[in-house]
């Protein structure tokens, strides 16, 4: 019996930590059946690209649905009403005439979609219509507002499923692309603290500013995504914008501690020092992984008071050094070097306050509760 139960606990992990991916593959079901069947009901000629359009457009978001649905509907116009001009313009009954059509269908609508991704579908569109009146299923204009029709019913039922089936809005997906970043943003302040007292590994350093740049992006899929949704009047989230700038002003505030961790400091300082630095990357790391928790679960952040008691007594500590002269005796780039890293802390002792505040505003609206005042 303990394999099996020892299995279930497994399985029940992997669940609890896959509900979004579960939630998608859900809504992806739902959308392609639904499609599947009002497009036969509705006796489609190509059903199946109702079908497409309703799986293709399914995001992880409602805000991303939109737009997939509204770049395919718009993409199958433009395809379609140019692949039936090229057919009525050009004679295409013979291979070679054929290859002449498709090149004049083509080349133009290649081009769009190269300059513009979300005119992606034009020139599948363009083909199918152009290829479809060469098999004689179809004159080309019937051909075109087949294909129009059947994409903007998988458009619609892709949206309507995203509303209500399993919905997933942007500003949760936001939340949690923000604690990601948050993540790896104190992975990197650790390494980069301790680097002040041993030299980090620049490879290191270099790869997770990569991966948070990744992260960064996905962050600002999603607030274009929320910012989309709250466009179109689905949801009363926050505005996301505020999350994307602080979260860009804390890499940024890592970015400068960076140029200050270069190498490390020197005695006495970085013993003297050591207490502190150690204080203030074990208070910021709390913060910040205890924050990105928040973020997954729509909770309040943790308090900010051990940050602020760390980053004071690092000022205390340092304030103590100068007193006893202990700065002047450094070489000049030290001592720059120092204090950048203290107006970097400062820096992010208010982005701290900005995070703590999104997150509040994150967690009040998954409850319904209007902040008290903006942050």
């Amino acid at each position: 019996m303990e394999p099996i139960a020892k299995a279930w606990r497994q399985a029940g992990g992997w669940i609890g930590r896959r509900q979004s991916e579960l939630r998608l593959a859900g809504r992806v079901t739902v959308a392609g059946v639904v499609a599947f069947a009002i497009g036969h009901l509705l006796n489609l000629p190509q059903a199946y690209w109702a079908v497409f359009t309703a799986v293709i457009v399914m995001q992880a978001s409602v805000g991303g649905s939109l737009k997939m649905a509204m770049d395919q509907l718009l993409g199958a116009l433009i395809g379609g009403a140019y692949g039936a001009v090229v057919a009525l313009a050009v004679p295409h009954t013979e291979p070679v005439t054929v290859g002449v059509a498709l090149t004049a269908a083509l080349a133009p609508l290649a081009l769009l979609a190269a300059l513009r991704v979300n005119f992606r579908v034009a020139p599948i569109t363009a083909i199918i219509v152009l290829l479809g009146t060469t098999s004689m299923h179809a004159g080309p204009v019937e051909a075109a507002l087949d294909r129009a029709l059947e994409v903007a019913l998988g458009g619609t039922v892709g949206i309507v499923v995203s509303l209500f089936v399993l919905p997933a809005r942007a500003h949760g997906v936001l939340a949690s692309a923000a604690g990601r970043t948050l993540l790896l943003l104190a992975t990197l302040q650790r390494t980069l603290l301790a680097g002040l007292i041993q030299r980090a590994d620049p490879h290191d350093v270099q790869r997770q500013l990569d991966a948070i740049r990744g992260a960064i992006n996905k962050v600002e899929t999603a607030t274009e995504e929320a910012r989309r949704e709250r466009r179109s009047h689905l949801t009363d989230a926050p505005d996301p914008e505020p999350f994307l700038r602080t979260l860009l002003r804390l890499r940024h505030d890592l970015v400068m501690i960076r140029r200050t961790a270069g190498a490390p400091l020197p005695e006495p300082v970085a013993s003297r020092l050591t207490p502190a630095l150690a204080r203030v990357s074990s208070a910021t790391d709390a913060f910040m992984t205890g924050t990105a928790s928040a973020l997954s679960s729509r909770r309040h952040p943790p308090s900010l008071a051990e940050v602020d008691a760390a980053f004071d007594a690092y000022t205390a500590d340092l304030l103590t050094l100068r007193g006893e002269g202990v700065t002047r005796a450094l070489p000049v780039d030290a001592i720059g070097r120092l204090y950048a890293f203290s107006f970097a802390l400062e820096q992010q002792r208010q982005n701290f306050r900005d995070m703590a505040n999104r997150t509040i505003e994150s967690a009040q609206h998954e409850a319904g509760v209007a902040p008290a005042t903006p942050a």
